[in-house]
């Protein structure tokens, strides 16, 4: 099942994507939020629509927002692709690099991308992100797959000025308005054959930057699942950003290349859709 949620920004409703076409689903539930996903509601949407399965079309158009409803975090994982640390000059990770992403950061797929006051190094990521279904605490690597209720496309938006070069931690960095455009849809883990073969690409004003595959992360995701709850309660809802591959503006030879006003980024992921950002 892909979930999406529709509608002005702050006012978005629950509804499901189905053979391309986008569907009202908030006659089933109110939102996609900690509750839906703590309640089992993903079986209980698939068991509403089996019975009744004649949705409200919605047309052509209609704005998607961020298909989860108020996580209450956001933990990126850094340099979980051996090929982006090295072009970031850094040495691969012994032990996952965990910083958090402020939740104001999220917006829909295709809002626009407002690049920060005084920057001049905002970047590109793109990213899986794993959704939490479960609450999550110690959980053994082994049992980690029965925590996820699905996984999306991110764009982890960095400004690289404040997270590298600004002293104290990356989240300053990567907290800026707008910087985590999430979606289009949630695919719910039966949607996703192989989530360890997935290729992820981003491209800027239609030149191919990243193209790379979930097979190469430093660490998969049941191991993400399990090492971030050993260290917090993970709640339903919450994500996890798995780290991007080669191909950032950082890493760009003969030197670095960033956002500017007009910039369009274009990224996907297999089985997670598209996504779309203009740059102002």
């Amino acid at each position: 099942m892909k979930l999406i949620r529709f509608g002005e920004p702050g006012k978005e409703k629950p509804g499901i994507m189905l053979n391309e076409k986008m569907y009202d689903a908030s006659g089933i539930t109110p939102d996609y939020d900690e509750a839906f996903f703590a309640s089992g509601g993903v079986d209980t949407l698939k068991s509403a629509i089996a019975k009744n399965p004649s949705l409200p079309e919605l047309p052509a158009g209609t704005r998607l927002g961020c298909p989860i409803a108020r996580p209450s975090k956001i933990v990126c994982i850094g340099l979980n692709y051996a090929d982006h640390a090295k072009e970031s000059n850094m040495e691969p990770p012994k032990e996952p690099v965990v910083f958090f992403k402020s939740t104001t950061a999220i917006v829909g797929p295709f809002d626009d991308l407002v690049i920060p006051h005084n920057s001049k190094k905002t970047d590109w990521e793109v990213e899986l992100a794993i959704v939490i279904g479960k609450k999550a605490t110690y959980v053994a690597e082994s049992e980690a797959m029965d925590y996820v209720a699905g996984y999306c496309l991110h764009n982890d938006y960095s400004e690289r000025e404040f997270q590298l070069e600004r002293g104290g931690q990356w989240v300053k960095g990567k907290s800026c308005d707008t910087f985590a455009p999430l979606g289009p849809w949630v695919a719910t883990k039966d949607e996703v054959k192989d989530v360890n073969s997935l290729r992820l690409w981003l491209s800027v004003n239609g030149k191919m930057m990243q193209d790379g595959n979930t097979k190469n992360l430093i660490f998969g995701v049941p191991f993400l699942v399990s090492y971030v709850s050993q260290f917090m309660t993970l709640l339903p809802g919450d994500i996890i950003s798995t780290g991007t591959p080669a191909g950032v503006g950082l890493g760009q030879k003969p030197e670095p290349i960033y956002i500017k006003k007009g910039d369009v980024m274009e990224l996907g992921i297999d089985g997670l859709g598209t996504s779309r950002q203009k740059a102002v």
